[in-house]
């Protein structure tokens, strides 16, 4: 993160966050008339909200968040290509919340069409259907969308700004604009003479910014390659600022303690706490209360001791119950029937295939615990918050506290682990109305793992019912049902009050869009209606429906007695070719031959997510008497590889988090309220038995894909594979120690 306090020079705001001594540059088209949130005092200008140029050097200002996948370095890297910066100059900052920063490509990914299947017609009406997040002000990190949001914005951020300094170069050296270059952070005479872009940032203010072709990839000398993080310094010396980290002169440190059958409350009696040495405030928060004291752990200590009477759930109170009710709408009318090739009540010949599959809820769990740090002082809110969607955050804690979003400030930090939890704002809110409950102090609320997990936003537990036929080795039919809670219909009534209308399209996604070549093939989506909290989590629906679908592909070819790769590239290859191109690239990268010696099993699995095919080869052995897994191979098409490193790591990342929850993670119910709360009894897989991974990335596809959580819906399907080719026995429900004796 930029310095940027240190400066002496006159500044301009950003919110109200003090930039010193700079000029922004940069047009965009497609954006161009968004408010720009950067607003100049006297004698300054600004042209756009993307670059900085201050005595201190040049800052991107970065519209989307960092939760450790590496955006800020690549969405920095497209603005430094075009502006002609050398990477160890770059500085990076999260941007305010501001409708200049929406997502142009999220609202794009929900059009039906099948991502494999779109044509330069189909994706450039993504891009122009994704520019109405701007008058939803939609400044979102998810959907694995932040390259495809910044692809073009950021480089015709930088082209437009490098244009502009050189206009005001030429100016200074008396010559044409077309007699100057830049390089390194410089503009360059051919008499040698050089002006930085510091020296010229004021000037180059003047000039109304073109708008120049962009370079192409053949030119580039950043984009490609991988470059060193921009968060790796601080990330590697302790100096990096999470939400977490903040702290403010004067500050009160609290907790909350909500429902955690995640309803009402009847009364609470705080005698006991306010006792407490160090506890300063207990808050009636309606649906809890919170613990303001003089430290985090005497908060802690102070919310236990409060005697709460809660109301009950308004949800069966069972993990069985709950099942039973998500099993029965299966028969209940189809919501959405997105995938209906030719007829799936033929009378057709050949072996049938019958499967029904579960999995579980599903927690976050990521390694920091939710917080936020918030004072309200004269009338205005400030907020600190690692957060995925800015704007709506400021809403929400302006809404909370009887302010307009103009009287609200939002800071947000790098995040330790965001998965789409951190897209909500329940935490931020409840520390912004703490902060209210005591002016003028700064208030640091934190949750402990136990109210983490406990009032997480769940990916929901889903059930899907399957039947197929296969005849020479092929398949001929493939009809499948998906019942599960909407995770689209319950997010986005929190976070807009609108649902969308219609067919849910994101619930049957890895199932009903997938390139394969099947004559009778349909999907039918059919939604629960269960109040338990669920949300966006990495990969969302995919999560369950790649191992579902996947799985009965795997049973299929079984069946169909072929081998289980072959099987799927035959499906694959008149479909689609760079999915086909992926499965190839892992059989070769795994030598794959369908044979294994005894006491290893291998297993493959695909997924077509978020614009990109992923193929997984893993394998597993049994030692000892438990089943470790040994190694996996990686395939993935992205269209164009930004910065390759962060692709593999990525890659790696998903396959963990999805093979992590598909060996043992579970969220169970009893009386209304979750079992699990803390990493001894909602685990993932440790260091000690990680697997080696082997990645190969792919550019065949036309257009860029996704990066952040395509390599979770195959990892699950590709381990479940492989312990049935080790053991025989096919585990169709997770999580999959229930099982196998696995090693963890």
């Amino acid at each position: 993160m930029a310095n940027i306090g240190k400066i002496a020079r006159r500044s301009f705001l950003i919110g109200s966050v003090a930039i010193v001594g700079g000029v922004a540059f940069g047009v965009y088209k497609i954006n161009a008339d968004a408010p720009n949130p950067l607003r100049p005092k006297d004698g300054e200008a600004t042209l756009n909200p993307f670059i900085l140029i201050n005595a201190d050097g040049v800052t991107i200002i970065t519209p989307r968040a960092e939760m450790g996948q590496g955006v800020h370095t690549t969405l920095a890297a497209l603005v430094a290509e075009e502006l002609d910066l050398a990477w160890e100059a770059v500085r990076v900052m999260h941007g305010p919340p501001a409708q200049a920063y929406y997502n142009s490509a999220l609202l794009g990914m929900a059009l039906p069409f099948k991502h494999y299947a779109d044509t330069d017609f189909k994706h450039g009406l993504r891009q122009s259907i994704g520019k109405a997040g701007k008058l939803l002000s939609l400044q979102v990190t998810g959907g694995s969308t932040s390259m495809k949001d910044g692809y073009e914005r950021m480089r015709h951020a930088g082209a437009s700004a490098r244009e502009a300094l050189k206009l005001a170069g030429a100016e200074r050296l008396g010559i044409d604009a077309n007699d100057v270059t830049t390089k390194d952070g410089f503009v360059h005479g051919l008499d040698g003479a050089k002006f930085s872009y510091v020296e010229l940032a004021e000037a180059a203010a003047k000039f109304k910014a073109p708008d120049p072709e962009l370079r192409p990839s053949a030119d580039w000398k950043l984009l490609g390659k991988s470059q060193p993080r921009v968060d790796m310094l601080g990330k590697s010396t302790g100096t990096a600022a999470y939400a977490i980290d903040t702290i403010l002169p004067n500050m009160k440190f609290a907790t909350v303690r909500m429902n955690p059958r995640r309803s009402g409350m009847v009364s609470f009696d705080a005698t006991a706490a306010l006792a407490m040495d160090g506890v300063e405030q207990v808050v009636d928060l309606g649906t809890g209360i919170g613990v303001i004291a003089t430290n985090t752990w005497l908060a802690f200590q102070g919310a236990q001791a409060v005697e709460i009477e809660w109301e009950s759930a308004s949800y069966p109170e069972t993990s069985t119950d709950l099942m039973g009710k998500i099993i029965g709408s299966l028969d209940s009318k189809a919501n959405s029937t997105v995938r209906d090739d030719g007829d799936v009540s033929a009378d057709i010949e050949g072996t049938e295939v019958k499967a029904t599959y579960t999995v579980p809820w599903l927690a976050h769990a990521t390694m920091e615990p939710m917080n936020a740090t918030a004072v309200l002082t004269g009338g205005h809110l400030t907020v600190w918050s690692g957060n995925q969607a800015p704007v709506i955050t400021r809403d929400k804690c302006a809404e909370a506290v009887g302010l307009t979003g103009d009287d609200v400030t939002v800071h947000t930090t790098l995040m330790g682990g965001g998965f789409g939890r951190r897209s909500e704002s329940d935490f931020s809110v409840q520390a912004a109305r703490l902060a209210a409950a005591l002016p003028d102090t700064p208030i640091k609320m934190t949750w402990t793992r136990e109210e983490d997990m406990q009032q997480d936003f769940y990916r929901p537990a889903a059930t899907a019912r399957f039947r197929g036929i296969v005849r020479d080795g092929r398949a001929q039919l493939l009809d499948g049902a998906i019942a599960a809670p909407s995770v689209s219909h319950q997010s986005m009534m929190r976070m807009t009050g609108n649902a969308a209308p219609g067919p849910d399209r994101a619930h049957v996604e890895a199932a009903a869009d997938q390139p394969y070549a099947i004559e009778n093939y349909r999907i039918t989506g059919h939604l629960t209606d269960i109040d338990v909290p669920i949300g966006f989590w990495r990969s969302v629906a995919s999560s369950f429906n790649g191992f579902f679908f996947d799985t009965f592909i795997d049973e299929m070819a079984h069946a169909a007695q072929t081998d289980p790769l072959e099987f799927r590239l035959d499906l694959a290859r008149n479909e689609h070719e760079p999915s086909a191109l992926t499965i190839e690239k892992v059989k070769q990268m795994s030598g794959w031959t369908g044979q294994t010696p005894d006491g290893i099993g291998r297993g493959i699995g695909f997924s077509h997510t978020f614009g990109t095919a992923v193929a997984v080869v893993v394998e597993v052995q049994e030692q000892d008497g438990q089943i470790h897994i040994n190694k996996v191979w990686m395939a993935c098409d992205v269209g164009t590889a930004l910065d390759p490193a962060i692709i593999e790591a990525q890659m790696i990342s998903g396959a963990i988090y999805g093979m992590s929850a598909a060996m043992m993670g579970e969220i169970s119910f009893e009386d209304g309220q979750v079992q699990q709360g803390n990493f001894p009894d909602y685990d993932a897989i440790r260091m000690h038995t990680v697997p080696a991974f082997e990645v190969a990335i792919l550019e065949n596809a036309p257009h860029l894909g996704g990066v952040g959580e395509p390599g979770t819906p195959p990892s699950m399907p590709a381990l479940g594979n492989a312990l049935f080719d080790l053991t025989g026995v096919r585990a169709r429900n997770l999580p999959f120690i229930k099982t196998y004796d696995l090693a963890t």
